[in-house]
């Protein structure tokens, strides 16, 4: 039986289950800590208040830039600031100059990340590079491991072709509540 995600939980028992991002949020709310970051990042924080019994210090990324990409208008020539972030604006602007096929996704993320200082036609030109890339791929891409969800059901599938995302996603609900590994087993199907 999974145990509830408070201060009285073990360093052991809090590593030993699967967790959603907004369990562990509401953790770090209540104990005063930043809530900011990845699900792994996010984990690593509540491991270290359990295990050492204090916050640990997180140094904040400091913008500089005060551009205001929810409501400016924004043109091929916008240059990508360190206060960049996706929102309605910076989606339509893409679907505008991209296509309504058009979606944020991690590659595309990351190359944002790290080419501050590059314009939005650049940005354009990377994410259809991008898409090519990935569309030309035969080989599946790897899963971060945060998103354990999608591992299991891609795993699931691939060893259960007869089976249903349903049939995955119903496995899923039962394993995510069990101690231990998340990863998808033969014996799951047993359950």
């Amino acid at each position: 039986m999974r145990p509830p995600l408070d201060s009285n939980i073990s360093l052991a028992d809090f590593q030993d289950f699967y967790w959603l991002k907004t369990e562990l949020i509401a953790f770090c709310k209540s104990h005063k800590m930043p809530t900011q970051g990845s699900k792994i990042a996010l984990s690593n924080r509540i491991a270290h208040f359990l295990q050492f019994g204090e916050i640990q210090n997180i140094e904040k990324q400091k913008i500089s830039s005060k551009f205001d990409w929810a409501n400016a208008v924004l043109t091929p020539d916008t240059v990508l600031t360190d206060s960049y972030k996706n929102g309605v604006n910076t989606r339509d602007f893409f679907r505008k100059h991209i296509g309504a096929h058009f979606h944020f996704n991690v590659p595309f993320m990351a190359w944002i990340k790290e080419n501050y200082g590059k314009t939005l036609q650049d940005a354009i030109i990377a994410w259809q590079s991008l898409k090519q890339a990935q569309n030309q791929q035969t080989e599946k891409t790897d899963i971060a491991p945060q998103f354990e969800f999608n591992q299991y059901v891609r795993d699931f599938l691939a060893d259960n072709p007869s089976k249903t995302k349903k049939d995955a996603i119903a496995c899923w609900n039962i394993k995510k509540l069990q101690r231990g590994s998340k990863k998808y087993q033969k014996t799951d199907l047993q359950a």
